[in-house]
């Protein structure tokens, strides 16, 4: 058995100050253990890594998600209720809903082809625009398609509007200032929104497509109208959230020129590749937690009934021992291959139908394929930015949002080292 202390200093502060890059500074003071024991919030936490730490952490014998996700989370980014709070039989029932409707290939290409078509028309007005921000064009572009893919009303004149709603959630769930108060409110809204449609499907005073998102969501009588809200948006938030990824893929293209002409070639392949490198390589979810079921050991760490258990996302898609040179963006990695399972998990591990992974990740990675294959063909040029990623904000984004110019030829812009633009402030 691991010698471990008894006592552990809390360190919430640590985490607040250092952001994505706490707990891989903790895992480098920890040595070569395969566990970092800490408390947080008061609590005695365990965070682990790697796949036998993904699949210690998604066995529900281990780790429970009910009780363990704090209010100003649900508040924000899931809603209160939602399948991410629920566990056991009840969560698999919850999450049929969404694997019917974000693992059909046939309806991921659907939504991907909606992206492309919302994405050409967009970058067509742009012409004589003297700059456009690229992740506020992209959560429009995919705010506009996901909706229509959804069978949800959208007017034109709200498309901007929801879009700053949707992102406004995502952007505020992990602090408690202006961000914060701002993802609430833009909760509120879009939940009333949406409840006010669902109760019109239902009593049918509006109508649903058939075999619609809307129409299938609506169809469960079992959830309140709030409850259904709810989850609708839990298609539609995290499927406007891909904007974080393709800010992302702005900048990597215009750090590392050389993949633009790679992916202006075509190659499917390439571009599936490309779009798992930018899941593994920039910030997107520093971790997740759960709680310890029972007195539980993980290659001999003691990790005590109700403790938190912390899977570390953001130093698992860092680990050398996983990705040589890891902070070196290389898409070749996953050329000619499917990542494993429970190695790449920028969306959560574990078995997408009976565990808590993302059942929106092959949604994900088509429309990153669709948009950064558009992007790597647009002329455009960069104009001087703050590029810098800030590790201790989380959600973390370039900070200028990257700013592009249309028109005229692409910035060719330095191949910058492998952390260039990353930094803890």
């Amino acid at each position: 058995m691991a010698k471990q202390r008894r006592w552990y200093p809390d360190d919430s502060v640590g985490l607040a100050v250092q952001g994505y890059a706490w707990l891989p500074d903790e895992w480098r003071r920890a040595g070569a253990w395969s566990a970092v024991h800490t408390r947080l919030l008061g609590r005695r936490a365990v965070a682990l890594r790697g796949p036998q730490a993904v699949r210690f952490f998604y066995d529900e014998s281990h780790v429970r998600r009910h009780g363990a996700i704090p209010e100003p989370v649900r508040g924000t980014l899931f809603g209160h209720g939602a399948v991410h709070t629920l566990d056991g039989e009840d969560h698999r029932r919850r999450k049929a809903i969404f694997q019917g409707l974000l693992k059909d290939p046939r309806r991921v290409g659907d939504l991907a082809r909606r992206v492309g078509q919302a994405w050409d028309e967009a970058v067509a007005g742009w012409a004589g625009r003297p700059r456009v921000v690229l992740f506020d064009e992209a959560s429009r572009v995919i705010t506009r398609a996901v909706h229509d893919w959804a069978g949800v009303p959208l007017a034109a004149g709200e498309v901007a509007a929801t879009a700053a709603d949707l992102t406004a959630m995502v952007d505020g769930f992990a602090t408690l200032g202006p961000r914060h108060w701002r993802a609430r409110r833009a909760r509120g809204r879009q939940e009333r929104r949406l409840a006010a449609l669902v109760e019109q499907v239902r009593s049918g005073t509006a109508e649903a497509a058939p075999d619609s998102v809307l129409a299938t969501v609506a169809g469960h009588d079992e959830l309140e109208p709030e409850l259904a809200a709810v989850e609708l948006l839990n298609i539609l938030r995290p499927t406007v959230a891909v904007a974080w990824f393709v800010a992302f893929t702005g900048h990597a293209l215009h750090r590392w020129p050389q993949q633009r002409d790679r992916l202006r070639e075509g190659d499917l392949g390439y571009a599936v590749a490309f779009a798992h490198e930018v899941r593994r390589f920039y910030p997107f979810a520093p971790f997740v937690g759960g709680l310890a079921v029972r007195d539980l050991t993980f290659q001999e760490h003691r990790i005590p009934k109700g403790a938190m258990v912390l899977l570390d996302i953001y130093g698992q898609n860092h680990d050398a021992a996983l990705w040589p040179d890891p902070y070196r963006f290389d898409p070749d990695r996953f050329v000619g291959r499917e990542p494993g399972r429970d190695e790449l998990i920028p969306q959560g591990g574990g078995d997408p139908a009976g565990n808590h992974r993302c059942p929106g990740e092959d949604v994900t990675v088509a429309l990153l394929t669709t948009i950064a294959t558009r992007l790597a063909r647009l002329d455009y040029t960069v104009p001087e930015q703050d590029l810098t990623i800030s590790l201790r904000r989380i959600p973390t984004l370039p900070a200028s949002r990257f700013v592009l110019i249309p028109g005229g030829r692409a910035g060719a812009g330095a191949a910058a080292g492998p952390r260039a633009d990353l930094a803890r402030r």
